[in-house]
């Protein structure tokens, strides 16, 4: 997750990245917050949750959350602890180290590492007031479970266009892995090419575009698949240009 939301290779100006349950952990949260992003987990098990104080002695002040209430935050670790906390992110922002070394070192084999553990206190924090967003907002879970829907659609045009063998990369060998995953990403290119040129000749006609409510708009997507057929023989013709193409320009 940490990777992907710091090296996308596109112009993107990242706000928010939406995870399922098994994308989050509290030093994801730390991480994300010091990095300036916005950790939005779709949580599954959201009963099993646990929210932590801010300070000690407010057991009386929130008295319809006993229950899930847990021990106070330990700000003053954070505060002795900021320095290498921003290290860490600082390496993670600029690449000076790989993703998976630095965080390989805040597992739960390193429980007793002071700044796993600040990094444990900061994300308790960040996800403590995720939670409280998450569950006084309907229109906040719909925004992440939207968000997340457009990735499961992508994951499913992938499986769709990279059926062969069923979906897996069946070889050890890196050179047939590589050739493989490049040849995947020519073929979403291409989809999503071919897709928004279709569109675009589509509302280029004003009849159409004017029957487009805000909400038809919102929901334009090149990530479609269903109109392709991936069976059979197709015979190129590489001096042949797509019309669609043509009729645009």
């Amino acid at each position: 997750m940490m990777e992907g939301l710091l090296r996308h290779c596109t112009d993107m100006e990242v706000e928010k990245n939406y995870v399922d349950s098994h994308g989050q952990s509290e030093v994801a949260f730390a991480f994300c917050h010091l990095l300036g992003y916005k950790l939005m987990p779709r949580l599954k098990a959201i009963h099993t949750q646990k929210l932590y104080r801010p300070e000690s002695g407010m057991t009386d002040a929130y008295t319809n959350l006993l229950h899930v209430l847990k021990r106070p935050i330990n700000w003053e670790l954070i505060r002795q602890q900021y320095d290498q906390m921003m290290k860490y992110a600082t390496a993670l922002r600029l690449g000076t180290a790989e993703t998976e070394a630095i965080l390989k070192r805040f597992t739960r084999n390193n429980l007793k590492h002071p700044t796993y553990q600040a990094l444990g206190e900061l994300g308790k924090a960040v996800k403590t007031i995720f939670l409280c967003e998450y569950l006084h907002s309907e229109e906040l879970r719909r925004e992440i479970n939207a968000g997340l829907n457009v990735v499961e659609n992508w994951n499913s045009a992938n499986g769709f266009i990279f059926y062969g063998k069923g979906g897996e990369i069946a070889t050890n060998r890196m050179e047939d892995q590589e050739m493989a995953v490049l040849s995947l990403h020519l073929l979403q290119n291409c989809l999503v090419y071919i897709n928004t040129i279709m569109f675009q000749n589509v509302l280029s006609e004003k009849k159409w575009f004017d029957l487009m409510t805000p909400e038809d708009l919102r929901a334009v997507t090149p990530l479609i698949y269903t109109h392709v057929n991936p069976y059979g023989t197709f015979r190129l013709d590489m001096k042949e240009r797509i019309p669609l193409e043509g009729e645009l320009a």
